[in-house]
Parts: structure tokens; sequence; C-alpha cells
């Protein structure tokens, strides 16, 4: 059996800090999409606790591989680009299908159609 590096106590702090907070932020993006009423307030919450947390874990990953390896290990950051690029691009490729579902069925319930503060209807061309 192979025995694996012990990671300095240290280290194993800043990592498990790191992913608690990083599953905090996660958790706390999700309890948003509960907690929002309208679909286009929902699609905000879950994608900045998705990237943040996500960024978080990904910096416990590198500081634990880079401390057990002896060398900066970096592999990770391929792993966050694809993270960071495709969870915001999917929200809003959601947000736009239903804001093109709303346009089509008619419905009146869009953001920027809602009366401002002073009885002007702002956003209509």
């Amino acid at each position: 059996m192979i025995q694996a590096p012990d990671l300095p106590g240290w280290a194993a702090l800043i990592v498990a800090l790191l992913v608690l907070s990083g599953a905090v932020v996660t958790l706390v993006g999700s309890l948003g999409l509960l907690r929002l009423r309208t679909f286009y307030e929902r699609v905000h919450a879950p994608t900045l606790g998705s990237t943040l947390g996500m960024a978080l874990i990904v910096a416990a990953s590198i500081v634990c591989f880079s401390v057990l390896r002896g060398r900066l290990s970096v592999h990770e950051i391929v792993i966050a680009l694809f993270l960071t690029s495709t969870a915001p691009v999917a929200f809003m490729l959601l947000a736009r299908s239903a804001l093109y579902r709303d346009r089509a069925g008619g419905r009146l319930s869009l953001p920027w159609d809602k009366e401002d503060e002073g009885g002007e209807v702002s956003g209509k061309d």
C-alpha cells in the first residue's frame, strides 16, 4: 500500500478554512434561489454563489496539492476557467429564453416594464 504524505497543520487549517468558506458561499447562493421571488431575480444568486464558492474551493485545492508535491500546482486553474465561463453563460441563456417566452406570451411582468417612482414607464422604445 502506498503511503500518502501528511499535510502540515498550517496548510490543513488554510485548506479547511477555504473549503468551508467556499461551501458556505455556495450554500448562500443556493438559498438565494429559494428566497427570491421571480425567475429574473433567481438567476443572479446561484451564479454568484457557485462562481465564488468554486474559486475558494479551487484555491484550497491549489494550496493542498502545492504543499503535498512541493511545487506550485496550477492545473486546477483550468477547472476554474471552465466553471467560471460555463455557469454564468448557462444562466444568461436561461434568462434570455425566459425573456423570449415572456415576450411571446404577452406577459407584462418584465423587469423594466414596471412603473418607476415618478409614474413614468421606463425602458419603452
